[in-house]
Formats: structure tokens, sequence, C-alpha cells
């Protein structure tokens, strides 16, 4: 299985997408980090000028110009209330936040995957069995008929057999088809057809106890570690609005050069000057905008605390899950073995007439449903296992020891961050 899971880690479009997500948020800091930086524009112009004079002598002379003009200005915010710094930390808390969404979208894949094998190893061997069954009747109706002919059974007994078989041959069809629908799935997940699906074990780093499983979910499953970061993007995106109330001062400087203007054929100009804005009152806009971000503060932190009791429900019912599947697995082995004993006791009894064909059949049938109860159980603990493994945080390529290149969303954002220029893509993916 690390191989299937090591290469739906790599391929699987819902998880790409996701990191495709996550790099553009990676932008949202490096915009809010624009506020830092100066603001440069440039401007020219030109146009065409005819004047038409008419002297006292009568002639008439026409003076004719092309005014051009060219200017650049920077601009330099040099104070703002504190709403730069304040949208960065909350755009850091959001970039924190949306790591933690990715990660989440990761342990839904890898369990994806792990559903999607395990169901796939289930439904080959419950098709081998029920191939098997299908062998078993044919062999049982063989010998019915054969006892029939020399008189040691009757027509019923053959049409007992012969219905049997009837069954167990539907059986088959649909086992193989439901195994058609679950290699479909996988390959939709995993990316290819399976081949040569090796039996799992349970994951050896399980947390010892209930009691652990919940408190490492709630430290470490990402959606209780989203949810925080978003109460502190929240919180700064209040003093954000707050700091609309600040004055604003910003320094600007600008040159320009004219080229036939007026009676003169070439001006400059320079000017540098610093401007103070005080906000008084303007509508109440920004007083609603506060009174809006604190209600948005407090869903945050309402939302952590829901994410918190889910990941409690989800360790609790996934633990049960395990510890149920466990308990199934046992009991299924020993009806397994007391089925196995009991059919061949009854097959023997039906040879001196003490059993009907039908009690052999109904037998041969009771192992069948214990054999096919055992496969499922071994498959629900294994997917509870890594279900489990999700809902505390841990699964993950590192901690599943995948040999594959692991995903480091640091690296994109380190080469967005503090980029000044540029539209190329960087190749942190």
């Amino acid at each position: 299985m690390p191989a299937a899971l090591s290469q739906a880690y790599s391929a699987n479009p819902t998880l790409n997408a996701q990191r495709a997500g996550t790099r553009a948020n990676d932008e949202s800091v490096s915009q809010a980090l624009s506020g830092y930086r100066p603001t440069v524009s440039a401007n020219a112009s030109i146009s065409a000028e005819r004047d038409f004079l008419k002297q006292l002598t009568g002639n008439r002379t026409q003076d004719t110009r092309f005014p051009r003009s060219a200017d650049l200005t920077v601009r330099q915010t040099l104070f703002n209330g504190f709403q730069t710094g304040n949208q960065v930390r909350a755009a850091e808390a959001g970039v924190l936040g949306q790591r933690e969404v990715l990660r989440d979208i990761e342990q839904q894949v890898l369990l994806n995957a792990v559903t999607a094998y395990m169901n796939v190893l289930r439904d080959a061997a419950l098709l081998n069995l029920q191939k098997n069954n299908v062998e078993v009747l044919e062999e049982q109706l063989k010998q019915t008929r054969d006892r029939f002919n020399v008189g040691e059974v009757t027509r019923t007994d053959v049409e007992q057999a012969n219905s049997g078989l009837a069954s167990a041959q539907s059986g088959q069809i649909q086992a193989a088809a439901t195994l058609k629908n679950s290699v479909a799935a996988y390959r939709q997940i995993i990316g290819s057809q399976p081949k040569k699906l090796q039996p799992v074990k349970v994951p050896s780093f399980l947390p010892k106890n209930q009691n652990g499983a919940v408190q490492a979910g709630l430290a470490n499953h990402p959606s209780v570690t989203a949810a925080l970061h978003n109460v502190d993007a929240a919180a700064m995106q209040v003093k954000v609005a707050e700091g609309a109330l600040y004055p604003t001062l910003s320094a600007q400087g600008s040159v320009s050069q004219g080229y036939e203007t007026g009676s003169s054929k070439n001006s400059t100009s320079a000017s540098i000057g610093a401007f103070l804005t005080v906000p008084i009152y303007s509508g109440g806009g920004e007083y609603s905008k506060i009174r809006q971000t604190k209600e948005l503060l407090g869903q945050a932190r309402i939302q952590a605390d829901v994410a918190r009791e889910a990941v409690r429900a989800n360790v609790v019912q996934a633990w049960g899950a395990l510890e149920g599947a466990r308990g199934e697995i046992q009991a299924f082995q020993a009806a397994v073995t007391a089925q196995g004993v009991a059919l061949a006791g009854v097959r023997e009894e039906a040879k001196v007439g003490q059993r009907t064909t039908f009690d052999v059949l109904q037998q041969q049938q009771l192992l069948l449903q214990a054999r096919a109860s055992l496969i499922q159980a071994q498959r629900d603990q294994i997917v509870a296992a890594y279900t489990v493994l999700s809902t505390v945080g841990k699964l993950n390529a590192s901690a599943l020891g995948l040999k594959v290149a692991r995903y480091d969303a640091t690296t994109h954002y380190n080469q967005v961050r503090d980029k000044w220029i540029g539209t190329d893509i960087p190749d942190g993916r």
C-alpha cells in the first residue's frame, strides 16, 4: 500500500488543486506588504495649438506650437493607523490557516486512498470466495446427480443443489460487478489500475487509548489549528478597521518637464511635501465596519469551538469503529472455524442419510457468510485504524514514511513574500 499512497500523494488532482490554491493565497502577504512600499507613477501629454493674429496693418499671422510635458511622482505612506502592519499579520495568519486546510485535504485524500485500496482487496477476496463457492456447489451438484442416478436421493435433492448453484453464480456476478466499481474508484483516487495488492497491517503508531487519541486530535488536527489561525486573522482585521479612524501621513515628491508651454519654450518644476489627513466624519461607514469585524471575530472563536467538538466526536467514533472491528474479527474467526467443522459434519451425516441436501446447502451458506463477514471486518479494521490517524492529525506522508518528494508549502511562500516586481510564477511547487 505505501506505493499506492505515494502515488496518490503526488498525483491526486484534488490535492494538487488545493496546493495551487495555497500558493495563490501566499500572494496575499506580498500584497499586504506593498503598503510599506512607495508608489511611482509617470504621466506624459502632447497637444497641438495654433494662434491666429490680425495686426492693425491688416496682415494676418499665425503661431503653431506643440506643447509637451512629462512628470514623475513618488508617493510614500508614512503612517496610516498601523493598517498596513495589521493587514500583513492578518494575511500571514491566513496563509498559516490555508496550510492547515491543505494538510486536512492531504489527510482526506490519503484516507480515501486507503479506503479504495482496502475495498479492492476486500472485493477481490469476496469474488474469490464466491468463485470457490461456485466450484464447491458444482461438485456437490455432480455428486447429488450421481446419487440420484443410483436411487440414494430424490429429484428434490437434485433441484435443491441446482438452485444453490444458481444462487452462488448470481453472487459471483454481483461480486465481480462490485469489484469493478471499487477498481474504478481506486483509479480515480490513486491514478492507476490496482496491481498485485498486498495485505495491510494495522499501523504501529496508533494512540494507546481513546483519551490519548482525543488529546492528540485537539492538539494536532488541522481543522482545529486552521480555526485558531482564522481567529488570529479576524482579530487583525478588527485592528485594520480601527486604523481607518487614525490620521494618515504621507510624503510625495514630483518633477515635471514641459516643452513649448505658453510663452516659454521649456519649463521645469519640482515639488516635495508631506500630507496629513485627519478623518472627522465620513458617514459612519468606518464605525460600521469595526462593529462588523468584531462580530466576525466572535464568529471565528465560536467556529474554533465547533471544530474542537467535531474533532472530539470524530475521534470517539473512529476509535469505537476500530474496537468494534477488532471484536468482530475475533468473533468471525471463531464462527468460520465452527461453521467449517459443522459443514464437514453435515456432509458426513448426509452421506448416511441423516441429513438432506438442503441441510448441506444451508450449512454451506452459513460458512460462506461467516467468511465474507470476516473479510469485511478485516477491511473495516484497517480503514478504522487509518481513520483514527486522520482524526488525530497524523495521516500524512511523514508519519506514514512514504518514499516520495514531500511538498513544502514554505518554499513558494518564501519566493513570493518579498518580491517587488515580476509576473513570472516561481517554481516552488
